[in-house]
C-alpha cells in the first residue's frame, strides 16, 4: 500500500470542511452536498467539493462522456472550477472504485488524493469532501473511504434514506464512523425517490436519533425546494459549525 498522506501536511491544515458519506450508493449524498454548497455560496463563503474519485460515466448527446456526480457538483459551484479539481481520478465502469481503475488496467492512486485535495488549499476555505457508496466502500486496493476519511479527520455527515432498512444501515454507519474515533457532524435523511415513502418514515428518524445517539439535522422530501425541514418546517444548519473538526492533533 502507498505511504498514508495525512491531514498534517500543511497545505490540508489550512482548509476545514464535512467529509459526506452514505448508507448506500443512491441516497443521495451529492444532492445534500450540492444543497449545501449552495447555501454556503449564497452567503458568501469559499466553498469548494472534493470527490477523491469517480466511476461510472454516462454518454452525453454530443457522445463525449461526463460523470453526473462531477456535474451537479460543479453546477453547485457555480461552474467556476474545473471538473479535475472537483474530482482528479475518474474511471467508466459503474464499479467500486478500484474494480473499475482494473477495468481499464489502472489503479486508484492514494498519494492522488491528497495532493488533489491539497489543490483545495488557495482556492477554498471550506471544503466538502463527498465519498462514493457507504462509508466502507472499496477506494484503492488495500484502503476504503473510511481510511480516507480517517486521516482527513473531519466531522462525518451521514445522508441516509428515509425508508424501511434505514435504522439499520444508518446505525452500522454510524458505529463504523466512530469506530474511526471521527465525530458525527449529523444525519441527513433524504428521499431519492418519488415513491420511497412508507409505514416506517415518519418514526424512523427518532429510532436513529434514540439508538445512534445522533442529530437528525432535516430531512429532505423528495426534490424538495428548501434545504432541510423537521417536522414539515424548514430549518437552517449552521455548516460552518458543523466543520470544526474535534478529532485533529
Amino acid at each position: 500500500m502507498e505511504p498514508m498522506t495525512t491531514n498534517r501536511d500543511p497545505a490540508n491544515r489550512k482548509l476545514h470542511g464535512l467529509f459526506v458519506t452514505g448508507t448506500n450508493t443512491g441516497v443521495g449524498k451529492t444532492y445534500v452536498t450540492c444543497q449545501i454548497i449552495r447555501q454556503l455560496v449564497s452567503a458568501g463563503i469559499r466553498v469548494g467539493a472534493y470527490k477523491p474519485v469517480c466511476s461510472g460515466a454516462e454518454p452525453r448527446p454530443d457522445g463525449d462522456l461526463a460523470w453526473e456526480d462531477i456535474s451537479r457538483l460543479s453546477r453547485a459551484l457555480g461552474g467556476t472550477h474545473p471538473d479535475d479539481r472537483i474530482c482528479p481520478q475518474q474511471f467508466l465502469a459503474p464499479l467500486a472504485p478500484p474494480l473499475a481503475a482494473a477495468r481499464e488496467d489502472r489503479s486508484v492512486s492514494w498519494e492522488g488524493l491528497w495532493k488533489g485535495l491539497a489543490a483545495w488549499a488557495g482556492c477554498a476555505d471550506y471544503l466538502l469532501v463527498e465519498g462514493a457508496g457507504g462509508f466502507l466502500c472499496p477506494l484503492t486496493d488495500d484502503t476504503d473511504f473510511g481510511d480516507f476519511a480517517t486521516q482527513l479527520g473531519w466531522p462525518v455527515l451521514v445522508v441516509a434514506g428515509r425508508g424501511l432498512g434505514t435504522i439499520n444501515h444508518t446505525l452500522l454507519t454510524l458505529e463504523a464512523v466512530r469506530t474511526r474515533g471521527l465525530s458525527v457532524a449529523g444525519v441527513v435523511l433524504n428521499s431519492p425517490s418519488a415513491d420511497d415513502a412508507d409505514l416506517s418514515t415518519e418514526a424512523n428518524g427518532g429510532e436513529i436519533s434514540r439508538r445512534g445517539d445522533v442529530e437528525i439535522l432535516g430531512v429532505l422530501p423528495f426534490e424538495a425546494e428548501q434545504l432541510l425541514s423537521l417536522e414539515g418546517l424548514p430549518v437552517t444548519v449552521n455548516w460552518l459549525e458543523r466543520c470544526k473538526s474535534r478529532n485533529v492533533s
